[in-house]
């Protein structure tokens, strides 16, 4: 007996080792996982701090640098050549320049302009993860009501087998819920391979592993109601892809000014140089007054008077200029044009997912209707009898317009969520979101 009981003990502890345990992620936290570990935004952060830097580096042009270096080399023979100095330290900075202060409000629109489409990549990563999440979801509900629809289905089919047998149906009966029974399997093997495609691409964006990756239905915030105003909102521009194309507009307009104001203006350097003089290269013996101890300060003005080349380069930086900020308003035309459609796609969408939540009701108050006369009778002995075969095909009926139900709610959701990032809404709501969210994290 004390053996058996190890062996129960040791198969218990196997069994409970093999089985895989199912993670269930919030919305909240899916959405946080991916924008922290997404590539694209990563990237593009990438890209704020390379403008930062730029910024700074011609800000930094005012400040003096500091070189060091040293010529020592054997005596020479006859006259030095060069300066033969032990060591030397030299020093170099900007002054002023009229294109300086260009350039630097050029690295500042181009700052703003990366830092746009960090945003704009976070909002399309976010609005990427909240949709792959509600699919997930939907996928989930799916599969179950599918599952429930092949056990009505397959039961279906021993009815009909019985009442083929029995001679109160036909074959051609039995053969059509055959037919919804296949058709019934094709669409959960069909759902099983969305379901699996989904799980993939939210464990690739929160950077987790895709096995047995659940979601909570109930973390998923409420959706703000839709504005009935298809016109007037739709004036207002907040997208940060549009605001970062003028910013990047901005910024080569800067920089076609400062290319412009390049020649017939002065641009002056300051230059400071200290030396220390070696006396074993005889270079003493060449110089009434030597000594090793040298240095200059100074300052260097240049004026440009004539450059055909930077001629060029200015109108190469006008046209640049030019094409930047038209390909802006072509961004904000589109971005207009697909924010009044997806107005009027989000509000056809939620009426389409109202009519098929009460087709939903509908078809399960008919069921429960059908549950009741089967258990209590029609009442009515002239008329048709309510059979275990209308049960089934009832209940078949029902998980249809289920899935019908999910398919919609889905749709009008991805909607949503499109028309709030249009709207320049979704990182509110997300914050809205988190705020709400409980404390305690969900449990695997």
């Amino acid at each position: 007996m004390i053996r058996l009981l190890r062996l129960c003990i040791a198969c218990s502890v196997f069994t409970s080792a093999v089985v895989p345990a199912y993670a269930q992620i919030s919305f909240t936290t899916a959405v946080a996982l991916a924008l922290k570990s997404n590539p694209k935004v990563l990237a593009a952060q990438a890209d704020v701090d390379k403008a930062l830097a730029a910024l700074q580096q011609l800000r930094d042009a005012f400040i003096p640098n500091i070189v060091g270096g040293s010529g020592v080399g054997p005596p020479s023979y006859g006259y030095p050549l060069g300066q033969p100095s032990i060591f030397n330290i030299t020093s170099q900075s900007l002054v002023f320049s009229y294109s300086q202060h260009d350039y630097i409000r050029a690295a500042h629109a181009s700052l703003d302009a990366t830092r746009l489409n960090l945003k704009d990549i976070r909002e399309g990563v976010a609005e990427d993860a909240a949709v792959t999440y509600l699919a997930l979801d939907r996928d989930i509900q799916r599969q179950a009501a599918l599952q429930e629809q092949q056990g009505f289905s397959d039961r279906l089919v021993e009815i009909v087998q019985e009442r083929l047998d029995a001679g109160q149906d036909t074959p051609i009966d039995l053969t059509t819920c055959r037919l919804t029974a296949a058709q019934i399997r094709l669409a959960r093997l069909r759902a099983e391979d969305e379901t699996a495609a989904d799980q993939a691409h939210l464990a690739r964006l929160i950077g987790l592993p895709a096995q047995a990756l659940a979601t909570t239905s109930n973390s998923v915030p409420a959706f703000p109601a839709i504005s009935s105003d298809l016109t007037g909102a739709a004036t207002m521009i907040a997208s940060p892809a549009v605001e970062s194309a003028y910013a990047v507009a901005r910024s080569k307009r800067e920089t076609a000014f400062a290319e412009a104001r390049y020649l017939w203006r002065p641009q002056i350097y300051f230059q400071g140089q200290y030396s220390r003089f070696a006396k074993y290269t005889n270079i003493q013996d060449y110089y009434l007054r030597f000594q090793q101890n040298n240095a200059a300060v100074g300052v260097q003005i240049t004026v440009p008077l004539y450059d055909v080349a930077h001629r060029a380069k200015e109108r190469e930086a006008a046209a640049d200029a030019a094409h930047a900020q038209h390909e802006a308003d072509s961004i904000r035309d589109q971005f207009l044009d697909s924010r009044i459609r997806a107005r009027h796609t989000a509000a056809e969408l939620s009426t389409r997912a109202e009519i098929a939540s009460l087709d939903q009701q509908l078809a399960r108050q008919q069921l429960e209707v059908l549950l009741v006369q089967l258990k209590i009778g029609s009442g009515n002995l002239s008329g048709p009898q309510m059979s275990p075969r209308d049960e089934q095909t009832v209940r078949i009926t029902e998980r249809e317009k289920f899935v019908a139900v999910l398919n919609a709610d889905f749709e009008a959701a991805q909607a949503q969520i499109s028309l709030m990032r249009a709207s320049g809404d979704l990182e509110s709501w997300l914050a809205a979101a988190v705020r709400a969210q409980p404390s305690t994290p969900a449990k695997p």
